[in-house]
């Protein structure tokens, strides 16, 4: 350890776990973007909040950028350090401080991860309802800085809506308590909110106090064949009608391809071009009566062709893997990444511009898009071909991103509906915020974080 600004904080904290290790910064120091060199001054792996506290003020100290680390699951930069900053890995904060039977609140370290938090609520008779396929290594640190979305917020809502409360330290080290687990607190500007889906461009999470709530009924999934896109909207309007939904996600015959190629079961004997996976209530013979009749419905009316249902959670997760098994197949190609929303009523137009954009601008790549459909958030994954340079290919893909921000502004839609803004998007964060929303946003920055050392470059 030459470098004496580490010195001294190794001398300020003598406990705390450092690494300058080649592999460490490489590994910590970037996402699952992968567009950036890694470069950061080191790894920090902090096991309290004092140790955070720490080296936030080392940090104001000598000048040095901070950059909260989790799972670095994401796709927009958010978690990249390319440019000499300390890295705070929250993997060692990662324990349950507390369960509370009568409120229903579980309290957590930033570092464990999202499927830990599920079997933990589950054990308990309970359920934490925000789910994706990265559960597995994502942190709560992490989703709590992008309020992550997933699969069923058309019946939960994003993370933002089961945080009860937060420990935060601020860009000076400072500690916030924040809300406390109350339902109600009408005492003026709820900071909770302020820090959920900053990307860590405000302060770190430390700890999270999250509401749990009762497990739904027994439920069934289903798979459905769709021959045209004008469909997919009414299979989903007559869905949300006749079922109790917990997800409605939709992919096309080419992201079917990849994760049949990565190892997936096939659904059906031919390739359609859509497909839709619902999940849904079905505690009963009536519920079930009525999944049944709303899939007679959409054939007789042509908007599906072929459908399969679930008899027992291993059915449910192989058709369920279809879909959440579409982001790991895709991973080999090193897809340039658009994930965007608009209001579900907007999603058929904004869906028939945007495939005429995509099939005119990518004549030669392979598109794949998939989504949340009942939330109106789409992902669209461009794949570079194996001969074409990765900055020739990122060039073009950011053009062609200027003219979809173009057709997501006529349709009053985002350029990030749950992968926050970052280092990739932040060349459009105009298009969604007006230039009075962005200066407020650095006001409360510089209040937070007056040297700016909070993951810098990314977002504003």
């Amino acid at each position: 350890m030459t470098d004496p600004r580490l010195s001294e904080l190794a001398r300020l904290l003598p406990e705390l776990k450092l690494s300058t290790d080649p592999g460490d910064l490489e590994h910590h120091g970037r996402d699952w973007t992968r567009r950036w060199t890694p470069a950061p001054l080191a790894i920090t792996y902090p096991a309290s909040i004092e140790e955070v506290q720490g080296i936030v003020r080392w940090a104001n100290g000598v000048g040095v950028g901070v950059v909260p680390s989790g799972g670095r699951t994401g796709l927009s930069g958010g978690a990249v350090a390319a440019h000499g900053e300390i890295v705070v890995s929250l993997d060692r904060m990662n324990r349950v401080l507390d369960f509370d039977p009568i409120d229903r609140i579980l309290t957590v370290q930033p570092g464990i991860a999202l499927e830990a938090v599920h079997n933990v609520a589950r054990e308990r008779g309970l359920l934490y309802p925000v789910d994706f396929a990265a559960r597995g290594s994502c942190q709560i640190g992490g989703n709590i800085a992008t309020n992550a979305g997933g699969i069923r917020v058309i019946r939960y809502g994003n993370t933002r809506q089961w945080i009860a409360g937060l420990k935060v330290v601020t860009g000076t080290g400072e500690l916030l308590d924040l809300n406390r687990g109350l339902v109600k607190n009408a005492s003026g500007y709820d900071l909770r909110h302020l820090v959920i889906g900053s990307e860590g461009t405000l302060g770190i999470v430390v700890e999270a106090s999250l509401n749990l709530t009762s497990p739904p009924p027994p439920s069934q999934v289903m798979l459905l064949a769709v021959p045209a896109m004008d469909s997919l909207m009414r299979v989903f309007a007559e869905a949300r009608h006749r079922l109790t939904l917990s997800a409605f996600e939709f992919f096309t015959d080419r992201a079917l391809h990849h994760v049949l190629a990565h190892g997936a079961q096939r659904p059906f004997e031919e390739t359609h071009p859509f497909y839709v996976v619902t999940e849904f209530d079905a505690a009963d013979e009536k519920a079930e009566a009525a999944a049944l009749s709303f899939f007679e419905l959409c054939l007789n009316e042509g908007w599906v062709v072929d459908g399969a249902i679930s008899s027992s959670e291993a059915q449910a997760a192989a058709l369920w893997r279809l879909r959440e098994g579409i982001t790991e197949s895709l991973a080999p190609h090193k897809p340039y990444k658009n994930d965007v929303s608009v209001r579900i009523s907007a999603v058929p137009a904004f869906m028939a511009e945007m495939q005429e954009l995509l099939s005119a601008e990518y004549p030669h790549f392979d598109v794949v898009w998939f989504g949340h459909i009942g939330d109106g958030n789409l992902h669209i994954n461009v794949l570079k071909p194996a001969d074409l340079d990765n900055a020739v290919f990122v060039e073009q893909c950011e053009h062609v991103t200027s003219l979809l921000v173009d057709t997501l502004h006529r349709h009053g839609g985002s350029i990030s509906a749950e992968h926050g803004i970052g280092l990739v998007k932040k060349p459009w964060l105009s298009s969604v915020r007006s230039e009075a929303e962005i200066a407020l946003m650095r006001g409360i920055k510089a209040v937070w974080d007056p040297n700016g050392i909070m993951n810098p470059g990314k977002l504003l």
